[in-house]
């Protein structure tokens, strides 16, 4: 108790001081702003104004500087140059609902059955996820690389869930892939269909992976969204919504 009703006298007298010598004030918040500069300089994941770094872990500014990037197709691509991630920047391809201007190619996932094209900003959510959570986590439950990620596809000119009418999916633009399943480089394989309710490590990894995901794309749908999605993730960076993981 002694100790709680001190700390009201202690306030009123740093109020008379600073209401005294108003310059104390100025000094106080100059040391705060300044010492708050130095800890973002060291803490570049953590400040908004700092360029995205992929090699920085990830921090409370992460999600704001990957939101900027959906509409900046050079300054997206400048990040994996930053990075000193490969990926290949193909030429442009269709027209109307389903053109594609941004068309990058992440070098560094093993995608199979082909390796496509997504935009940038589903490129730069596909490497964030695999740096931190697909690559860690099977490493961990496995002691095992990642050998392939299969996929059902990234580009399909087409409204949402194929209706003649109604949202055109992301996967119009490439800015989607369903991800179905993986392949470890011991030879494990890992199956969206066959291992999302079987118990066991393959169960564990499926989960955290889709939980990973939720950290990097805008939406992220799973076998707990609904039937549609029995066999795969979806993973898009879609500007309609925000931190949609389920």
């Amino acid at each position: 108790m002694a100790r709680s009703s001190s700390a009201p006298r202690y306030d009123r007298k740093l109020g008379r001081l600073i209401a005294k010598f108003p310059f104390l004030a100025l000094i106080l918040f100059a040391a705060l702003g300044m010492s708050g500069w130095f800890w973002l300089k060291d803490h570049p994941q953590h400040d908004p104004w700092a360029p995205l770094d992929l090699n920085h872990p990830a921090g409370w500014a992460t999600d704001r500087k990957l939101l900027a990037l959906r509409e900046d197709v050079p300054s997206c691509r400048a990040v994996f140059e930053r990075s000193d991630v490969a990926i290949t920047a193909l030429e442009p391809q269709g027209d109307g609902q389903c053109a594609r201007p941004d068309r990058t190619r992440l070098d560094t996932l093993p995608l199979a059955p082909n390796h496509p094209a997504t935009t940038c900003p589903a490129a730069l959510a596909l490497e964030l996820w695999r740096r931190n959570a697909l690559a860690p986590i099977a490493r961990e439950l496995f002691n095992s690389e990642v050998a392939q990620v299969q996929h059902l596809g990234v580009y399909s000119c087409r409204r949402m869930y194929g209706s003649d009418s109604g949202p055109w999916s992301e996967h119009a633009t490439g800015n989607a892939i369903d991800i179905a399943g993986f392949v470890l480089a011991d030879g494990t394989r890992i199956s969206v269909l066959n291992d999302w309710n079987e118990g066991g490590a393959k169960q564990a990894f499926l989960r955290r992976v889709r939980d990973g995901a939720c950290n990097s794309f805008s939406t992220v749908l799973s076998p707990d969204y609904n039937a549609a999605h029995a066999d795969h993730f979806h993973f898009d960076m879609s500007d309609r919504w925000a931190g949609v993981c389920r």
